[in-house]
């Protein structure tokens, strides 16, 4: 019977220890995880609701107030921030300026404009593109990448800490003794273990940064854009696969915008807006300037796409039949699978960089303390 109790006391130790603070991390990682997909799905949610509404012929303020009459969660409590403003007498536009975390902020942006357009039905595509899946590879890496961050990365900066703290200082203790030489190798790894210290605590820090971004999404970048600088848009404008998905954004709209019989200065200041980027308003009012000052349209857009391209895509489109937004669908396409690809290039290679550069991490101190138990070991031997 004692035997029994001590067996299912042991049990309970083991949940507690080990069982309980697993399953709290697999669930904190499972919503960490789930955040990107679950802001998605409830813009998407928004979008169905709003196509909904429209294709029926009702307003879509008035159905906005009816879909917060049912008390579903499930879309977000922020759409209940944006139902109240409805409620208070705002339009669409005005309830979602006032709650930008509820949509992606290119949404807002396009919303808006199909607002100004007179026809929210004509943006939805455009929409539907911004909030367009990365491939299951690319979340797969992001998630492994978040894993390492919250598990490995800490236990890593730890241990290291703990030998330069109490086992180095021992050892040189003993070799000092025992008056060994210490290998050049294990010297070198004792001399830097504060460098990797601080290697690892970067490491870890540049992994919390992409994690934060990740995790958190346009809402927590914002706490890091200002207007005069804006340091987050060029930084998206200089990453390759961000530049291609605001450029694929800008000409998607403005395609929208140009069969909606919108003037090609307004469209184009539209289509600026819509990307929710500083540098591409800057652009885009460059092909304003340009197309006052009488240079037609596709010449105009060299101002906003350095690569020639999309004057290129452009030209062509205008004489193609069936709008533009049909003309220019292959380009839109092409754009988003070279934006992913390289995208998971980037991924797979910090992933694969970051495994290799704690392997070598480990070798080195591995090898050094098994170096020094040997040189012990052999002056032991030889003292006997």
């Amino acid at each position: 019977m004692e035997g029994l109790t001590t067996f299912l006391l042991g049990l309970l130790w083991y949940a507690a220890l080990i069982v309980l603070p697993g399953a709290g991390f697999a669930v904190l990682l499972h919503f960490l995880l789930s955040l990107p997909m679950r802001r998605r799905d409830r813009a998407l949610f928004f979008l169905d609701l709003l196509e909904t509404v429209l294709k029926r012929g009702q307003t879509v303020e008035q159905a906005i107030i009816s879909a917060a009459a049912n008390h579903d969660r499930s879309i977000g409590v922020r759409f209940f921030t944006v139902a109240a403003h409805v409620e208070c007498g705002d339009r669409l536009g005005e309830a979602l300026a006032k709650e930008p975390r509820f949509l992606p902020p290119q949404v807002n942006a396009m919303l808006a404009a199909g607002e100004k357009l007179g026809d929210l039905r004509k943006v939805l595509p455009a929409c539907r593109e911004v909030l367009r899946v990365a491939p299951d590879t690319v979340r797969t890496t992001m998630h492994y990448m978040v894993a390492i961050l919250l598990l490995f990365a800490p236990i890593a900066c730890w241990l290291i800490s703990m030998l330069a703290i109490f086992v180095i200082p021992k050892f040189k203790e003993v070799a000092a003794s025992m008056d060994q030489e210490i290998w050049p190798l294990t010297l070198f790894v004792f001399r830097n273990f504060p460098k990797m210290v601080l290697l690892e605590a970067v490491i870890f820090l540049g992994l919390t940064g992409v994690a934060a971004v990740y995790i958190g999404g346009p809402g927590f970048v914002r706490w890091f854009q200002f207007r005069s600088v804006p340091v987050v848009d060029w930084v998206a404008w200089r990453v390759p696969w961000k530049r291609k998905k605001l450029l694929r954004a800008f000409s998607a709209m403005l395609a929208v915008l140009l069969d909606g019989g919108v003037p090609e200065a307004e469209a184009v200041r539209l289509a600026g807006e819509s990307t929710a980027n500083e540098i591409c308003r800057r652009r885009a009012q460059r092909v304003v300037v340009a197309l006052q000052g009488g240079v037609k349209l596709d010449e105009a857009v060299r101002a906003f796409d350095d690569s020639g391209e999309f004057h290129w895509r452009l030209t062509n489109a205008t004489h193609a039949r069936g709008g533009f937004l049909a003309a220019l669908r292959g380009w839109h396409e092409a754009l988003d699978a070279k934006a992913f690809q390289q995208e998971e290039t980037a991924t797979h290679a910090l992933t694969s960089g970051l495994v290799i550069l704690n392997g070598l991490v480990v070798a080195l101190i591995a090898t050094s303390m098994f170096g020094m138990l040997i040189m012990i070991l052999k002056g032991t031997l030889a003292s006997e």
